[in-house]
């Protein structure tokens, strides 16, 4: 066996988002979110479940900074929720949302950790959904607003900021195929959504910019596509160069243009969107949880999720295991995906989100072995040296999550925490992954799996 050193700087941390974990849905004036509106309704979520308590996280700060001091971790990757800080979607801030977050940052710098917010992780405010939402171009103006605001109040101790979480989820799964919030099935509206979000990322940029911000950057879910060279040429095309090409080389790529008009013309883009959408960014954040298989299959009914990817259909091999969410376990595929993005996009990365969901709770002892986590967790930051020993630009890794929370459309049925959270007492349990994640911080590396 051999001890994998990671680069000197190279920082752990660990990840949460706000519609997940604080709770609190109607204090201090936070407005609905359009999780909110989705949740109620009967049928979109787990046992209808929603965020409106979540991990009560809003009033545990506290005992949750204390959880990620523990480890030793040197940032924390957190999500600011739109519609606390502007409940009616514009206009002056929400007082004690602000005061909530700019305590946030305070008590982690006071722990040492670096807090590194995010500013849109799905939670948008239902006012601005009730008026189009991401399809529609005052979307984007109204988070550059937003974004603005929030910076205004802590730009002075945040040094790195991520604009939009997955915009690629925003767009397809709340627009495309309904799964996410708020919804709906139109896919032509997916399409004004990716246009809109990464306009809404570039005049973000420039309003945090103007705010002192350091570092601004923006996360992205890329899929590490395998299988038959079209079908990912394809929706490779939909999933990840949608979004990289116009944000590191200035255009949206041919080849999807042209496999989406049957949903629009694309006359939501307009002069100068590009120009903004292509200024620079100072890293990339990079989510993975598994790869994805796919293959021709004549005749299929078109893919939901991706318009264009007409005779498509995934499948997997059936010799990898899977984690609760049926995901397949391949670290090779986060390796590959560092690497590929390193070549054709040459921009620094960090790894945002990375972990597996498993459904092992507390022993007869209140132990929490979760030995398949582990394993995970082993493979994949052994993955992401690898590609840091092939030329990839990894900056660091963040552990999703710190805590088993509300899984969107799953609700409280599937856990990712490092920590166990009793949903009814909130008390937070450390698992066996928690300690295997502080002594791979502490030795700044772990042995080869």
């Amino acid at each position: 066996m051999s001890h994998l050193h990671f680069p000197e700087g190279f920082l752990w941390g660990t990840a949460t988002a706000s519609y997940q974990i604080e709770g609190a849905a109607t204090e201090d004036g936070r407005g609905p979110s359009i999780w909110d509106t989705f949740a109620a309704e009967p049928g979109n979520t787990w046992r209808g479940q929603s965020g409106r308590v979540a991990c009560d996280h809003y009033h545990r700060v506290d005992e949750d900074i204390e959880l990620m001091r523990s480890m030793g971790v040197d940032t924390y990757r957190f999500s600011i929720a739109w519609p606390r800080i502007q409940p009616d979607g514009s206009g002056p801030a929400n007082p004690a949302g602000l005061d909530f977050y700019d305590r946030l940052v305070d008590k982690l710098t006071d722990a040492g950790i670096k807090p590194m917010p995010t500013l849109y992780h799905w939670d948008l405010p239902q006012i601005l959904e009730d008026r189009g939402g991401w399809p529609v171009r005052e979307t984007a103006e109204r988070f550059a607003d937003y974004a603005a605001i929030v910076a205004g109040r802590l730009a002075d101790r945040v040094e790195t900021w991520w604009t939009l979480n997955e915009p690629w989820c925003a767009a397809f799964l709340g627009y495309g195929n309904g799964h996410h919030a708020p919804g709906r099935t139109e896919p032509g509206a997916a399409l004004a959504a990716v246009h809109h979000l990464l306009l809404g990322h570039g005049l973000a940029t420039e309003a945090l910019r103007a705010a002192g911000a350091e570092q601004v950057s923006i996360v992205l879910n890329p899929m590490q596509c395998r299988g038959d060279e079209e079908a990912v040429r394809v929706v490779d095309g939909v999933a990840n160069r949608i979004f990289l090409d116009p944000l590191f080389k200035g255009a949206y790529p041919d080849d999807v243009i042209e496999n989406t008009r049957h949903h629009g013309d694309w006359g939501f883009v307009r002069e100068g969107d590009l120009e903004a959408i292509n200024q620079p960014i100072d890293l990339l954040g990079v989510n993975y949880y598994s790869p994805t298989w796919l293959r021709l299959a004549p005749g299929a009914p078109e893919n939901e999720v991706n318009p264009g990817s007409a005779g498509i259909e995934s499948w997997a091999p059936e010799d990898l295991p899977v984690t609760d969410m049926g995901w397949e376990v391949d670290a090779t595929g986060l390796f590959d995906l560092l690497v590929r993005i390193h070549k054709d996009y040459g921009v620094p990365v960090m790894v945002t989100e990375n972990g597996a969901a498993y459904p092992t709770g507390p022993d007869e002892h209140g132990r929490i072995d979760d030995v398949e986590r582990i394993d995970y967790l082993k493979t994949h930051i052994a993955a992401v040296h690898d590609a840091i020993e092939a030329g990839a630009d990894v900056r660091g890794y963040t552990a999703w999550s710190l805590m088993d929370n509300f899984e969107w459309a799953f609700g409280y049925e599937k856990r990712f925490g490092l920590v166990y959270v009793d949903y009814a007492t909130q008390r937070r349990i450390p698992k066996a992954s928690a300690e295997f994640y502080t002594r791979v911080v502490a030795d700044h590396g772990l042995e080869r799996p």
